[in-house]
């Protein structure tokens, strides 16, 4: 039987207290984070939805269906429920119009606007929306679990070259550019020139695409910028990075991961930094 089926607290993260503010649901997606909060919080209830490749165990979870939102309303408020983290990576639900309850049937028209715009964001937006009008508090995962972010200074390994700062500065003006079109969290740049723009693949595939560039177009080992897009609600989209990250910027020959300070989630935090020493990749964060 797993920690998880025995819910036990064993998580070197220090979870904030929640006396006095009701009990925790967790709304688990895919990834490490579900597990993290699952282990420093074993009192939350949690729940997924169908089709979603989450790792927390049947013993502790429930599963629903998008379609059936109401009844998740009516579970979560029966568990005692006050509180809300959304966390791990999930997709762009497919509805079964014929499956729809009431709640999502009055939901319809705002869902298949936020859906049919194109922009995660609004879809993001509006699930928290959803969530406050039923009077859930809606929290983010590093409120929850501090030591997930990190404050300005130099992670691991060595500050950055001048010609890193200079690559640094340069994928922070890309990122912001690309803010209102609500595209991107990270890039690639070397000597100035951009290697590779996040897109839904992901960061590790533009990674991939970014160690593919030949040696003919490349002006220097470059880094990787990750950073939240402006006007980004931090609750249930904060970027992230963890080991597979670090080890793909490796072979993308990078110099260092240059991330926002306190605006960006290190998911196991201490094989990350242990990984970044070992393969020679600096972590860097800085105030934006």
């Amino acid at each position: 039987m797993s920690w998880l089926s025995r819910r036990k607290t064993n998580s070197a993260l220090s979870p904030v207290s929640a006396g006095g503010q009701g009990r925790l649901g967790i709304i688990a997606g895919s990834g490490t984070l579900p597990v993290l909060l699952a282990e420093a919080y074993p009192d939350a209830y949690c729940l997924s939805f169908e089709g979603t490749d989450c790792s927390l165990t049947d013993a502790i979870l429930t599963r629903y269906r998008y379609e059936k939102l109401g009844s998740v309303f009516t579970a979560l408020r029966a568990e005692g429920v006050t509180r809300i983290v959304m966390a791990g990576a999930t997709t762009r639900p497919v509805l079964d119009m014929k499956q729809l309850d009431l709640t999502v049937m009055a939901l319809a028209p705002r869902i298949l606007k936020a859906m049919s715009s194109g922009r995660d964001d609004a879809l993001l937006r509006l699930v928290i929306s959803v969530f406050e009008e039923q009077g859930f508090a809606v929290v983010g995962a590093h409120d929850l679990l501090p030591d997930l972010t990190a404050q300005a200074g130099v992670l691991s390994g060595v500050a950055l070259s001048k010609h890193a700062r200079a690559d640094s500065d340069r994928g922070r003006e890309i990122l912001d550019g690309l803010a209102p079109l609500d595209v991107s969290q990270a890039c690639v740049v070397a000597g100035g020139m951009c290697l590779g723009i996040e897109t839904i693949q992901g960061t590790d595939a533009m990674l991939r695409f970014a160690a593919s560039t030949p040696d003919r177009l490349r002006r220097g080992k470059g880094v990787l910028c990750k950073f939240p897009k402006s006007g980004q609600d931090l609750r249930v989209d904060m970027p992230a990075i963890g080991p597979e990250t670090l080890r793909r910027a490796a072979e993308a020959g990078l110099e260092g991961i240059v991330i926002a300070a306190g605006r960006v989630l290190l998911i196991e935090r201490k094989t990350l930094l242990s990984l970044s020493a070992e393969l020679g990749v600096s972590i860097i964060a800085v105030e934006v």
